[in-house]
């Protein structure tokens, strides 16, 4: 019997890429499942950091934010801090495609420091050797909480795809996969 992972679980050291507006807060998400240090390397040009003391518990005080001058040494960053067997998890926003040749040498250091990376890509920018590409957005409308997200697995190199509706607080690893409209659990019918 082959034990499966739950459901939203990015394989361990493998690199993974989410895309779409939702992509940060899903590996807000994906941060709050690991435990140890934490990685997030952005463009020195980025306008929007992540804010600290508003992230979910615990992350803030185990993030370090690492800003490279260019593009090349965002992906040296990258590689080497998934090289290192003491970070659980890298997160990195490139500003170009990744190549596969780039793509695969992430994919090497992963293997080699047993570490997990997530990549948040700009829509089709993806590389063919990512294990695994999300594609991310909020559900927003009226009478919706703002919490809701449908995280959608476009790819999978190990098995299916698919989508969740998931609420989640922002403030702690917990969330909530919520059923489509039809499938909820329908109170007893009593005949009279």
């Amino acid at each position: 019997m082959v034990d499966e992972a739950p459901p939203l679980t990015l394989a361990p050291a493998r690199v993974h890429e989410a895309e779409g507006p939702g992509r940060r807060a899903f590996a807000l998400w994906q941060a709050a499942r690991y435990e140890g240090p934490l990685i997030w390397a952005l463009p020195a040009h980025a306008p929007h950091l992540p804010m600290l003391r508003g992230l979910p518990e615990d992350v803030g005080t185990r993030l370090h934010v690492l800003r490279p001058a260019s593009e090349i040494d965002l992906m040296w960053s990258v590689e080497e801090c998934l090289r290192s067997p003491s970070v659980a998890l890298v997160i990195a926003e490139p500003d170009k495609p990744l190549s596969l040749i780039a793509g695969r040498r992430l994919q090497l250091a992963a293997e080699a420091g047993q570490t997990t990376g997530l990549m948040l890509i700009r829509e089709g920018q993806g590389s063919y050797a990512a294990e695994t590409r999300w594609h991310c957005a909020p559900l927003a409308g009226e009478g919706r909480d703002s919490t809701l997200h449908h995280w959608d697995l476009k790819k999978n190199k190990r098995g299916t795809t698919g989508f969740w509706t998931t609420n989640w607080n922002g403030k702690t690893a917990a969330l909530h996969l919520v059923c489509a409209a039809g499938e909820r659990d329908q109170p007893a019918q009593t005949s009279r």
